[in-house]
């Protein structure tokens, strides 16, 4: 049973504000941005990127 605690509302509104830096390799990048699509959001990505890996970070 989860425990709703002062502490975890204290790490959870901290961690939200804070900026982190992320190092990625990879081989190719694309800056785009998230369009509306119903209750979510999306990107299009080039036909040649189906079936490998992507990572997406929120700037």
């Amino acid at each position: 049973m989860a425990v709703n605690n002062e502490k975890d509302d204290k790490f959870e509104s901290d961690y939200i504000r804070r900026k982190v830096k992320f190092e990625i390799y990879g081989e190719e990048m694309i800056e785009k941005t998230v369009n509306s699509s119903g209750n979510s959001g999306r990107i299009y990505l080039p036909p040649e990127w189906i079936g490998t890996k992507v990572k997406v970070v929120k700037c």
